[in-house]
C-alpha cells in the first residue's frame, strides 16, 4: 500500500543521503596499498567517481533498483548513488546543472529531449523501457462504477494526468485523437490519482503504473484503456513507445569512459534479471517506489531495450514520438533521436 507519510513525489532522506554501504571504502593512495595486500576487487575499486543517478519512483525503474540492491554496480567496482526526484523534469534539470550524472529507466524521454535542446549533446541514451498494449506502463483510469466506456466519452469531463510536459502533452493529444476533442488537463502527482478518482474530484486520469494496479486491488478504479500512446500517437497498439530512458551525461562518459562502460554493463544485468527472473526482481520495487507488499507481485512490468538492440524500426518509432512534440510546439526545434543513442 502507499505510505501516506511519504508522498510518491517527495525526496526521502535516503534518496538524498548516500547509503553507508555505498560510501567509498578505499581512496587515493591507499588503493595501491590495498591492491598489494590482495584485498578483493569489489573493495579495491571503490576509489572511482561517485555516479549520481536520478530516478522517478515508478515501476519502470526496476532494472536500476535491482542492480543497486543485487550489488551489480559494486561488483563492477562502482560507487552509485540513487537520487529520487518528484518528476522526470527534475531529473533532467539535475543533469543539466551537473547534480546528476544520468537517469534511470522511467525518466520521460521527452523531458530528456528538452534538456538536449537546452544543451545539445548533454547525454546518451543506453536503454529504454518501451511499452504498448502488452507491456503496460501507461493507461487511462476511471472510477470502478463509471459509465464511461471509451476515451471519446471523456469529452467535457474532468481529466488529470501526471505532472510534467510529457504527460500533459500526451494526455491532450490522445484525447483529441480518440474523439474527445481539445481538453484541459489538470496536473496531479501520480500518488494522488487513485484518491482523486475515488473522491470524485476528477472523472478520469492519464497515469502510469502502479496506479492502475493500486486502484484495482483496492476496488476503486478500473482501466479504461492501456497502451494508449502506442495506439493514438504511434498508430499501432503493439508499437514500442520509448517513453522512458536510462542515460548517462556525455560529460561523465568523456571523463570516465571505463566507468561508463562498466556502469552500462552492470545496468544491463539488472535488465536481464527483470527479463528472465521477474519474481526475483519485483521485491526491489519496495523502498524506491510506493509499491510494496502484495502489490509487488501484481504490478505489470515494462519491456526494456538496450542500445545494442535498437533496430531501424525502433529508432523510427522513437522519432515519431519526438516529432509529436515538435508538431505541438513543445520542442522549439526538431530533436533527432539517432545521435542521442549511446554507441559504445
Amino acid at each position: 500500500m502507499i505510505n501516506p507519510r511519504r508522498p510518491i513525489g517527495s525526496r526521502s532522506p535516503a534518496a538524498s543521503t548516500p547509503n553507508p554501504r555505498r560510501r567509498i571504502l578505499i581512496a587515493g593512495a591507499a588503493g595501491a596499498t590495498v591492491a598489494a595486500l590482495g584485498v578483493p576487487r569489489i573493495v579495491r575499486a571503490q576509489a572511482g567517481p561517485k555516479i549520481r543517478v536520478g530516478y522517478w519512483p515508478v515501476a519502470a525503474g526496476l532494472p536500476f533498483f535491482a542492480a543497486v540492491e543485487k550489488g551489480y554496480f559494486k561488483e563492477a567496482g562502482l560507487d552509485v548513488e540513487p537520487n529520487k526526484f518528484a518528476g522526470a523534469q527534475q531529473v533532467m534539470e539535475a543533469m543539466l546543472s551537473g547534480r546528476c550524472d544520468g537517469s534511470s529507466n522511467g525518466t520521460g524521454s521527452a523531458n530528456l529531449a528538452i534538456g538536449e535542446i537546452a544543451q545539445p549533446g548533454l547525454f546518451r541514451i543506453f536503454a529504454t523501457n518501451p511499452s504498448n498494449a502488452k507491456h503496460v506502463l501507461e493507461e487511462f483510469l476511471v472510477p470502478k462504477d463509471s459509465a464511461i466506456k471509451s476515451l471519446a466519452e471523456l469529452k467535457g469531463k474532468r481529466v488529470a494526468s501526471g505532472p510534467g510536459i510529457q504527460n500533459v502533452t500526451l494526455a491532450k493529444t490522445m484525447l483529441e485523437r480518440a474523439g474527445a476533442g481539445a481538453m484541459q488537463i489538470t496536473e496531479l502527482p501520480i500518488g494522488q490519482h487513485v484518491a482523486a478518482l475515488a473522491a470524485g474530484q476528477v472523472d478520469a486520469v492519464y497515469t502510469l503504473e502502479p496506479t492502475g494496479t493500486v486502484g484495482r486491488l483496492n476496488g476503486t478504479t478500473r482501466v479504461l484503456e492501456a497502451g494508449v500512446v502506442a495506439h493514438y500517437v504511434l498508430g499501432d497498439p503493439m508499437a514500442p513507445w520509448h517513453g522512458g530512458s536510462a542515460s548517462l551525461t556525455t560529460e561523465f562518459i568523456r571523463k570516465y569512459p571505463n566507468e561508463a562502460k562498466r556502469f552500462i554493463a552492470a545496468y544491463a544485468r539488472g535488465i536481464e534479471l527483470v527479463r528472465t527472473r521477474p519474481d526475483e526482481a519485483r521485491p526491489f520495487l519496495k523502498g524506491y517506489t510506493a509499491i510494496e507488499g502484495p502489490l509487488t507481485a501484481e504490478v505489470p512490468l515494462a519491456s526494456y531495450m538496450l542500445w545494442s538492440e535498437f533496430k531501424p524500426s525502433d529508432v523510427a518509432y522513437f522519432q515519431k514520438f519526438y516529432d509529436l512534440f515538435t508538431e505541438k510546439g513543445i520542442f522549439e526545434k526538431k530533436v533527432v533521436v539517432e545521435p542521442m543513442i549511446y554507441r559504445g
